[in-house]
């Protein structure tokens, strides 16, 4: 099971009057979906994994490769893969959105996925798309530059994957398929992980911390995952400085940080030089924490990797930890890390900030509940939402709804901005906004220019930062504010010269976050909160783009081979119908 390269291909790309010839590669995978055994904070316990590995296998490519990944789902329960990040151009069918682009893949059964890499170049990842079989069922993507091209920044000595992860001592998805019927709270997790280790500071830990072993006098390229359930995550190395020159698949005009912060869902790129003594090193983070202040409980894990160098010195002693290392509610630290992604906008890598704005939309992301009144009790139920609907998964995918013209499962009518005006950002302990529950989505021309001003509300007093991703897309985010978006005065600020190009950004605590894009790429695509807790609540939409206007803009032909809705017998009379 593995990369096999074959057939390959001669694609042409051009960059202003530069044209350049590359030749492109096919590659296989198998991905086999299995329970197996790990222990881990002194206890053993059993979880879905692909290939006997956790983290999963790690896919290597070059920009503008195809790679098909036969999953093979040997689990208890069905789910799909999703490949974060990754544009799929007219190839919904294989965005793995569970419900969206297709029914999960049954136990039992199997389904080829066709990834399309096209505009990519650095790091992603992949993982399983239904409820919280990401907490294990993920891994990394390489995508390195064309065959005959290199970085934009010299050629590294060598390179490593980290991947941060959330570690719950018990199978997590059987409580979050409790949380789904009662609607309460999701829980604390143990610990977080680096490469599948707590480290050094966790029970039954010690000296079982990843090691990465390094040469002085090198430089060496990190390439960083945050594959957490909900959490954004604070990173640095004791006594390193790293250079970032790329994030979510895209490279950055390079700044040195002695720490990095990502958001959840987002993957990282950045050097290090190896000009310390030799000696060993911890290599640290811990979650960056802005929900509820007055709540203390949440997890305050430091997980650890080692970076040792090779040669003679003191093996003894403790490795050393980051003293730059943000605290777990450092907003300005956050902010102000943000504040210096920029684009690299290059001659080879150009960027176009759509100019001509056709939509515009204004978008409240809120916490909510719904009190339920019985005979002898009155109880509620936790939700979240998008200007004040809360999704609700249809019953058979929307893909195929929509691409058959199959009317029941959606509509198309949700609404550009939120139904009331309020100071969003006020400590509101109640929610009088009675959110709906919903199965509403954007219906988009193709090529329209796209912006949208996220805004985060305090409703519950539940404010905390968001990771927003959108499927099929990436964005250029323009800026970001404290406070109640400002229509006048915020746009002032905005970057349209070299915005970084992300597919996952931080909307922040108690404020408002612009971005836009085109509409270029025709399907059915998820819009929403990449953290776990959110996104089972409800805080999700779907971006429909319409075909264009001649078969290279339109969506593909669905493959032959799609998984079934089982449970929903009815929805396959009506594709039956619909193909006669």
């Amino acid at each position: 099971m593995g990369v096999a390269p074959a057939y390959p291909l001669l694609l042409l790309f051009l960059t202003g009057i530069s044209i350049w010839v590359v030749e492109a590669e096919v590659h296989y995978y198998d991905f086999v979906l299995a329970e197996k055994n790990f222990t881990r904070l002194c206890k053993t316990k059993s979880m879905l994994v692909v290939n006997g590995q956790f983290p999963g296998p790690t896919i290597y490519v070059h920009k503008g490769d195809t790679v098909f990944v036969n999953v093979h789902n040997h689990g208890d329960y069905g789910l799909t893969i999703h490949w974060h990040g990754v544009k799929q151009p007219r190839n919904p069918w294989s965005d793995g959105s569970a419900y969206i682009t297709q029914c999960p893949i049954e136990p039992g059964h199997n389904f080829t996925y066709e990834v399309v890499f096209s505009e990519e170049e650095g790091t992603l990842w992949w993982h399983a798309n239904s409820d919280w079989t990401r907490n294990t069922v993920h891994g990394a993507i390489v995508i390195y530059p064309p065959h005959g091209f290199s970085y934009p920044f010299p050629t590294p000595a060598g390179e490593q994957i980290l991947i941060l992860g959330t570690w719950f001592t018990y199978d997590v998805n059987k409580v979050i398929k409790e949380i789904l019927r009662t609607g309460k709270d999701v829980p604390i997790s143990d610990a977080y992980i680096i490469n599948g280790q707590p480290g050094d500071f966790c029970a039954c830990s010690k000296e079982m911390a990843y090691r990465w072993q390094v040469d002085y006098g090198k430089t060496y390229l990190i390439r960083l995952v945050n594959a957490l359930m909900n959490e954004e995550f604070f990173f640095a190395i004791a006594g390193h400085d790293l250079i970032v020159v790329g994030i979510d698949g895209s490279y950055l005009k390079p700044f040195t940080t002695s720490y990095v912060m990502l958001s959840n869902g987002q993957t990282m790129d950045v050097l290090v030089k190896t000009n310390q003594s030799p000696g060993r090193y911890y290599m640290a983070g811990r979650q960056y924490y802005t929900d509820n202040l007055f709540f203390t409980g949440y997890d305050k894990t430091n997980a650890s990797a080692i970076l040792e160098y090779r040669g003679k010195y003191d093996r003894l002693s403790s490795p050393f930890f980051p003293k730059t290392l943000p605290s777990y509610t450092d907003y300005d630290s956050a902010t102000r890390f943000r504040k210096r992604l920029k684009s690299l906008a290059s001659k080879e890598h150009p960027i176009d900030v759509p100019r001509n704005v056709t939509t515009q939309m204004y978008i409240t992301a809120s916490m909510d509940k719904i009190v339920h009144n019985f005979s002898a009790y009155m109880d509620y139920t936790l939700l979240s939402s998008l200007n004040n609907i809360s999704w609700v998964n249809p019953s058979t995918d929307l893909l195929q709804a929509y691409y058959r013209n199959l009317s029941g499962f959606y509509t198309s009518d949700f609404p550009d901005e939120p139904p009331y005006y309020f100071d969003f950002v006020a400590d509101l302990t109640d929610d009088s906004t009675h959110p709906l529950k919903g199965t509403k989505v954007k219906v988009l021309e193709y090529g329209e220019e796209v912006e949208i001003v996220f805004q985060s509300t305090n409703l519950l007093n539940a404010s905390n930062e968001h990771s927003m991703y959108i499927h099929g897309h990436k964005f250029y985010a323009l800026g970001e504010g404290y406070g109640n978006f400002n229509s006048t005065r915020d746009p002032e600020t905005y970057n349209l010269v070299d915005p970084p190009y992300l597919g996952t950004a931080s909307l922040p605590v108690k404020g408002w976050l612009t971005i836009r894009f085109k509409a270029n790429n025709p399907g059915v695509w998820a819009m929403h909160c990449q953290e776990g807790r959110h996104l089972i609540w409800g805080m999700n939409t779907v971006l429909i783009v319409k075909n264009g206007s001649n078969p290279e803009t339109s969506i593909r032909t669905p493959p032959p081979n799609m998984p079934s809705c089982a449970n929903y017998p009815s929805i396959h009379r009506a594709l039956e119908v619909s193909a006669e």
